[in-house]
């Protein structure tokens, strides 16, 4: 817990510095993040940066919302940078990025200086030789600018050290989960460094990390333990204390530090010794390991639930979701284990599984046409360690350049892209279609769906390789979602995983 020296209230234009690094890695994930990853999904600098993101759901919409109610701050975007959740960062495009950063809050100092630099992290970025990236930035920031309000807005999902309480004087996490929250978070932290800047405000911060693991599966906040967190969270925050954030942890990133933790943040003036903030970090750090076990869930097999799903006499969509496969774990779209038991299930009533990853797959069907048969093999491109690819013969009818824009609630407003997609029938039973891209991407969105012509309201059964996030526009939409765990470098049972910094048995 550090004091800065702040000169307390001064008048004139004030200037923030803004970046993001925002990536969720899992060390068994298929793809690495690289560049071509990174400039697909987001890599960008300067002002029209916060002109795309103006009325979006994103951290950069709050920051374009801060920076037209604020007319008092100038705000200069740095580097941007974020990726889906995938394997490792290549650790070029970390070293391109915080070299970036650097040179651009050097360029500052020399042209006026900062009041402010606020970052967009995550908290579970990994590199293959780097385990804390995220606090990497955040030391690189505070060496160079000892003096100057730094602030940081996390996902829920980090695996946070200790140390960022030493380095940081405004912190907040995600409180949802899905993440429709984004925008909210990103704000609080910009007030507190407005506070900082402009009133003086100086702060205590408290992180406790105790290592305890918990599957990310049951951390929806709607609901569950991590509402009750959450709950003895807000609680929490209260008198002096003005920020109290919960970590579920992301157990797949396998680091060191990996578990649930809690970041306090206090107004030093009310709380000089930092006591009323490590009470309130205590007091939730206490309710994790209290409800630890109530995170512990069993899933069906895909088998089971997709005969479930068949068998269910409720009317309207039912969704069957594979999680161990999920892209926004880091899965690479590319496991059969749920195709394959919807294949075995021979259902006769429409369904659609969304999707695989395969971009030859997406070339021969464009190369075929559409109403073409042809032979491909879905699954299994990277190895049969999650199961053997499946050999099928499909028709192709629709082919797209997989580009959306996503309508919410999480990211709303953000374009995605798949790299160019097709719809393919299975010849052999018509009723099952699947969705084909050329990159991996979540199908979490209505976008994404509407992007490939298919009318929800017609299914009867969308198999997806999802999880929680997933919930965020299909809970209203579907009159059942049956999660299941199927084999998958995201799946429920963290032994089948080689986990090499956790000790699972200690749990």
């Amino acid at each position: 817990m550090t004091i800065r020296p702040n000169s307390g209230p001064t008048s004139g234009r004030k200037r923030i510095a803004v970046a993001r690094f925002w990536h969720e890695g899992n060390a068994f994930g298929p793809l690495p993040a690289g560049f071509a990853e990174f400039e697909r999904y987001e890599w960008h600098k300067g002002p029209d940066v916060l002109d795309a993101a103006r009325g979006s759901a994103t951290e950069l919409g709050a920051v374009a919302e801060f920076a037209a109610q604020h007319p008092e701050w100038e705000v200069v975007v740095l580097r941007c940078a974020a990726a889906l959740p995938s394997g490792p960062i290549d650790e070029r495009v970390f070293e391109r990025f915080i070299g970036e950063l650097k040179d651009g809050l050097t360029a500052g100092i020399a042209d006026g200086g900062w009041d402010a630099v606020y970052l967009s992290l995550h908290g579970a970025a990994i590199t293959p030789v780097r385990q804390t990236p995220d606090l990497d930035i955040v030391r690189m920031v505070r060496t160079l600018l000892p003096h100057v309000p730094l602030g940081a807005s996390f996902d829920l999902h980090g695996n946070m050290p200790p140390e960022f309480a030493d380095l940081l004087d405004i912190a907040s996490a995600y409180r949802t989960h899905p993440h429709i929250d984004m925008a909210q978070t990103a704000a609080r932290v910009l007030g507190g460094l407005t506070r900082c800047a402009i009133d003086g405000l100086r702060t205590r911060c408290v992180v406790l990390n105790d290592g305890v693991i918990l599957p990310s599966f049951n951390m929806r906040t709607a609901a569950g333990p991590m509402s009750d967190m959450e709950e003895t969270a807000r609680a929490a925050t209260t008198g002096p204390v003005i920020d109290v954030s919960v970590f579920g942890g992301f157990p797949y990133a396998d680091t060191a530090w990996t578990g649930a933790s809690v970041f306090a943040v206090s107004d030093a003036r009310l709380d000089p010794s930092g006591s009323k903030a490590m009470a309130a970090a205590q007091a939730v750090m206490d309710r994790i390991h209290e409800l630890a076990g109530a995170f512990q869930v069993s899933l069906p097999s895909p088998e089971q639930a997709v005969a479930a799903a068949i068998s269910s006499t409720k009317q309207g969509l039912i969704a069957v979701t594979d999680s161990g496969d999920n892209p926004l774990s880091g899965g690479g779209g590319d496991t059969p284990g749920l195709f394959r038991a919807l294949l075995a299930a021979r259902p006769t009533v429409p369904c659609l599984f969304a999707s695989f990853a395969d971009p030859e797959t997406v070339r021969a069907a464009s190369d075929a046409g559409i109403g073409q048969s042809i032979d491909v093999i879905l699954g299994g491109r990277f190895g049969p360690h999650f199961g053997e690819g499946i050999k099928v013969r499909v028709i192709v009818e629709r082919v797209t350049d997989g580009v959306f824009r996503n309508t919410g609630p999480m990211e709303t407003g953000v374009e995605r892209s798949c790299g160019g997609s097709a719809v393919l029938i299975v010849e052999q039973q018509p009723s099952v279609r699947v969705i084909v891209t050329g990159q991996v991407v979540a199908a979490d969105d209505p976008a994404f769906y509407a992007l490939h012509g298919i009318d929800l309201g017609s299914l009867r059964l969308l198999c997806a390789k999802a999880k929680n996030h997933f919930r965020a526009a299909f809970a209203q939409r579907c009159c059942e979602i049956i999660d299941c765990d199927a084999p998958g470098p995201a799946c429920l049972d963290l032994s089948k995983l080689p986990f090499r910094h956790l000790d699972l048995a200690q749990q």
